[in-house]
C-alpha cells in the first residue's frame, strides 16, 4: 500500500473509527537545513492495515500518502521500509531524536522528521485501540474484494 493516496480529498466515511494526530514536523532540504511543516496522520478502522499521511495547508503538489501501519509502527523501533516509504527510528548517535520518513515520488524524495513521542503513543493508544495490531485482516470483506477484483467491481 505505499504510495500517494488515491483519493486524496476523501475524509473518513461516516460512522468509520477514525484517529487522527495533528504534528508539527520538519521537512529537511538539506545537509542539517529544514523547514517546518505541519502533518497529519489519520488512521480509519473501515481501512485498517494503513495510515494516511497528510500535509494540510501545503501545495497539492505535495500530495497525500498512503502506507503500511505495520510499517510505522516497525520504524519506531527499527529502519523499516523498502520502496516508496521508508522509517527509521531515532538515532542518538548521530544526533537525531525525531523519526525519519523519507518519501519517494515519481521525480524527488522527501525526508520529514516527526516527533517520536506523540506518533509513538497515537499508534499504541489510539490506532490499536480502534484496531489492535494483529486483527486488521478480521475487518475484511474477504469474499467482497475477491469479487470486486475478478468481477472488476
Amino acid at each position: 500500500m505505499p504510495g500517494r493516496h488515491p483519493f486524496p480529498d476523501q475524509g473518513p466515511a461516516a460512522g468509520a473509527d477514525c484517529a487522527t494526530l495533528d504534528l508539527g514536523a520538519q521537512l529537511q532540504l538539506g545537509e542539517g537545513r529544514f523547514i517546518d511543516l505541519p502533518v497529519r496522520f489519520v488512521y480509519r478502522g473501515d481501512e485498517p492495515f494503513s495510515v494516511v499521511m497528510e500535509f494540510p495547508g501545503s501545495d497539492p503538489a505535495v500530495g497525500t500518502w498512503e502506507f503500511s501501519r505495520d510499517l510505522l509502527w516497525k520504524g519506531l523501533h527499527r529502519a523499516a521500509g523498502m520502496g516508496d516509504v521508508r522509517v527509521l527510528p531515532p538515532c542518538r548517535c548521530h544526533g537525531r531524536r525525531q523519526l525519519r520518513i523519507t518519501l519517494r515520488g515519481d521525480d524527488d524524495t522527501a525526508s520529514i522528521d516527526v516527533p517520536f513521542e506523540p506518533v509513538h503513543s497515537w499508534l499504541r493508544d489510539r490506532s490499536f485501540a480502534i484496531v489492535p495490531r494483529g486483527r486488521e485482516s478480521e475487518l475484511i470483506d474477504w469474499d467482497a474484494e475477491l469479487s470486486r477484483l475478478v468481477g472488476g467491481r
